[in-house]
């Protein structure tokens, strides 16, 4: 109270600005709009959500906004479930050229609207957290933001933001709970350390101001200084910026966002809705904005994932058969990484920062039978490490290799991850474009069922006949013929390289791609599972391994492997127009790739010069060089699937893992989820932590929170589930520091690159990299590379 009055005449310096800038824009016009000098400051993240909600109940509820305190987060539904762009986007007159699709609206009215948006009624501005008082607290909310612009490129130009100031009126905190989620609280603005006119390294110079203020739909059009539609010009008759009857609101009544701004770096929106999709916007369109006054950079709407390649290694690896393309030693290996890692008298070392992450020498032999890893020692000797489920081995290439548990009745097998990731970068996107589809896990989509024969003596005896066969006559190329000796059985001879054998080509003879063709698909399919079981204890008569059930006396058709069933997979691609499923078969060493999502809406790029810079990877000969930022540190998703049980495993794994910011579900209560726990079919479609979460709020019916939220339950609007559920994710690269962490070490180890030298991730259009400098223990800007 003491530094309330004290700073009763006071504005914070980033208040300062934006004043002085009102008072230049409006000065010679109209009397100029102030801002208010007293607000309750959210200076540290957090605050926001704890007053959302009074502490003695679990909702809160006004004529704009249902807010329920759930057991996985906090749940806010605003009176509109989406936002419209019709009509939606006003931009005052005077400044810098308004675009033909947009409104223009006249000085006065700005002015006008900017005084009503701080005289909100009573229930607007109460305060969540005091409603249960006998007098509620009233107030004004603001909060200070510093959202990046320029991304940081170490000895070009540092990380540059821009600052954002948020006012909202007391019941809609939830509102700065959602931005502060995605860009985070940057602080008291009061505070000198705080003030971006005192950090001119690190500011772009640019700052905008937001204001909520949902009661400017009521104001009518006369109210706020509007002239009649025989005074109005021609383009405010089409804009709707004039009024015929004194009873017609501003807009039509409808949402809008009404923004003034010029050259001089500060702009200034006023928000007439609630919905939360509209502050996320306008903070991007700000950004915007400071990136095209500053120059050089860009805003990009753009998605995103790093992508590492996976290969099936079924159930035994021999590193040395790529030696010649990956001739790295362990010895090297441990000299770029003696920094990082503990090495082991057996010859093998283990990572410091994870335990589970192993280091092993480049003749390793990964056997999953005898769950082993071998190799000689330097003086000759076998050394043998044991193959444990969970951890990460890394051959000196940084090629890596985990044993992977299966699923459903799948065999278990050895997965190989590629080196280095892939930034698939997707800038220049419109709603709607696939940004997340890039990133989206391709798992949740593949599902699994039998592998079947036709007649299985017959098949089996051409399956081994195929086996039997010499492929070395198959080239086009009569130098090339009879090289190629290896058997279709060969361990030399991977999974792949049997499809590609058995694919017609333009390099084979024309005889031997029409011999080809006459080869049933299903008796192909068959080659492919046999060499995917098959070892070499087993002679070329395999069909004694193989085995269908008899049934009344009749060879069935499903598949076994001694007395396993086999199991295939199939990729689940849309429906058809019954609404079935349409399902395509995959591959039989077909592995997902492992994803992680790095962009989703927002991202900061800064386009340099190649000659600027100093030692890079020397795959990179680009004349620039392009450095982007994921802005975000929570992605506002749309997880749409996930209303289906069981799909989205990854928005139900979010779901349960708690401390979420929801949008347009419903509130479950307590009482609710045992319904949900005794419809046992619909139950137990959905993923293994979902139903934990559900079975435990069951189990405990008097304790609080009192609601839960669950992907199946979207809110409902006019009797329908809204189209637009929404909840907010930490972004995976932050949440997954051990799979960033392995993305950086094989590629370091890859290129043998020093602990100083940054790392970078190759793209055939797009490079892209991740810094992590476990020394100083933090993040260094992504660097993505393009023509």
């Amino acid at each position: 109270r003491e530094k309330d009055r004290l700073l009763s005449s006071y504005l914070c310096p980033a208040d300062s600005r934006i004043q002085a800038f009102l008072y230049d824009y409006f000065g010679d016009t109209v009397v100029p709009p102030k801002l208010p000098i007293q607000t309750l400051v959210l200076e540290r993240y957090g605050m926001a959500r704890m007053l959302s909600i009074p502490p003695d109940k679990d909702s809160y509820k006004s004529e704009t906004l249902s807010s329920y305190r759930a057991c996985n987060g906090v749940l806010h539904n605003p009176k509109a479930d989406r936002r419209t762009t019709s009509g939606t986007f006003h931009v005052a007159d005077g400044g810098l050229p308004v675009p033909d699709d947009k409104k223009v609206t006249p000085k006065e009215t700005f002015a006008a609207l900017f005084r009503a948006a701080f005289r909100a009624p009573d229930n607007l501005t109460q305060l969540p957290f005091t409603a249960s008082l006998e007098k509620p607290a009233s107030c004004f909310v603001s909060l200070l933001l510093r959202p990046v612009v320029c991304p940081e490129v170490p000895g070009f130009t540092p990380k540059k933001s821009l600052e954002v100031r948020f006012f909202v009126p007391g019941s809609l905190v939830s509102n700065l709970d959602f931005v502060e989620s995605i860009f985070g609280n940057a602080g008291d603005p009061y505070l000198p350390e705080n003030d971006a006119g005192l950090d001119v390294e690190h500011w772009s110079g640019h700052t905008g101001c937001v204001i909520l203020a949902p009661h400017l739909l009521t104001l009518t059009k006369k109210q706020v200084g509007l002239p009649h539609w025989d005074k109005a010009t021609e383009r405010q008759r089409r804009d709707g910026m004039c009024w015929k009857s004194e009873e017609e609101c501003y807009n039509d009544g409808s949402a809008f966002k009404l923004t003034v701004r010029d050259e001089s770096g500060v702009i200034v929106t006023l928000i007439a809705d609630n919905y939360f999709g509209y502050c996320k916007k306008e903070v991007k369109t700000q950004i915007s904005y400071a990136a095209n006054l500053m120059g050089m950079v860009e805003e990009e709407h753009a998605g995103g994932a790093m992508v590492y390649p996976r290969h099936d290694l079924g159930g035994e690896y021999d590193a040395n058969q790529h030696r010649d393309e990956f001739p790295h030693t362990y010895r090297e290996a441990m000299e770029l990484m003696e920094d990082f890692v503990e090495k082991q008298p057996a010859g093998y070392a283990v990572d410091r920062r994870f335990s589970d992450i192993l280091y092993v020498p480049e003749t390793s032999v990964f056997r999953l039978e005898s769950q082993s890893i071998t190799w000689k020692m330097e003086d000759g000797t076998d050394q043998t490490l044991k193959l444990l489920l969970g951890n990460t081995y890394i051959l000196p290439s940084g090629f890596k290799i985990h044993l992977e548990k299966p699923v459903g009745s799948r065999a278990w097998r050895l997965i190989g991850t590629r080196q280095e990731g892939t930034l698939c970068h997707k800038p220049c996107t419109v709603s709607g474009g696939g940004k997340s589809e890039i990133s989206k896990p391709i798992t949740d989509a593949i599902i699994y069922g039998s592998v079947y024969v036709s007649d299985f003596e017959r098949d089996f005896d051409q399956v081994e006949a195929l086996a039997e066969r010499d492929y070395s006559d198959r080239f086009r190329d009569p130098a090339l013929r009879g090289k190629d000796k290896r058997s279709l059985l060969s361990p030399l001879r991977t999974l792949g390289s049997v499809i590609k054998l058995l694919t017609p080509r333009l390099e084979y003879s024309e005889a031997y791609n029409e011999w080809l063709n006459s080869i049933p698909q299903h008796v192909k399919e068959l080659v492919l599972v046999v060499k995917r079981f098959w070892v070499p204890e087993w002679d070329v008569k395999f069909k004694k391994y193989f085995s269908v059930d008899i049934i009344n006396g009749i060879p069935a058709n499903e598949l076994r492997v001694g007395h396993v069933k086999l199991i295939t997979q199939f990729l689940r691609v849309g429906y058809d127009t019954k609404g079935a499923w349409r399902t395509f078969g995959l591959r039989k060493d077909y592995q997902p790739a492992m994803k992680v999502q790095m962009e989703d809406d927002i991202t900061a790029s800064i386009t340099v010069p190649r000659r600027l810079l100093g030692p890079l990877d020397g795959q990179i000969d680009l004349p620039s060089v392009k450095f982007v930022h994921n802005v975000e540190h929570r992605l506002f998703q749309r997880p749409d699937d996930a209303i289906i049980r069981g799909y989205d495993g990854v928005s139900e794994s979010d779901f349960a893992a708690g401390r979420n910011f929801f949008s347009n579900y419903e509130p479950i209560s307590r009482n609710q989820t045992q319904d949900i726990l005794e419809d046992a079919i619909g139950f137990y479609r959905f993923s293994a932590p979902m139903q934990a979460l559900l079975r435990q709020v069951a189990n405990e019916p008097e304790a609080r929170p009192g609601y839960v939220v669950s992907t199946a339950f979207p809110r409902v609007v006019d009797g329908k589930p809204t189209k637009n559920p929404r909840y907010l994710q930490t972004r995976p690269d932050l949440a997954e520091p051990r799979l960033r962490y392995l993305a950086e070490v094989g590629a370091r180890m890859a290129r043998r690159l020093q602990p100083n030298q940054a790392v970078h991730f190759p793209v055939h259009a797009i490079l892209a990299g991740r810094r992590n400098n476990p020394a100083e223990g933090k993040v260094r800007s992504l660097a993505c590379y393009g023509p």
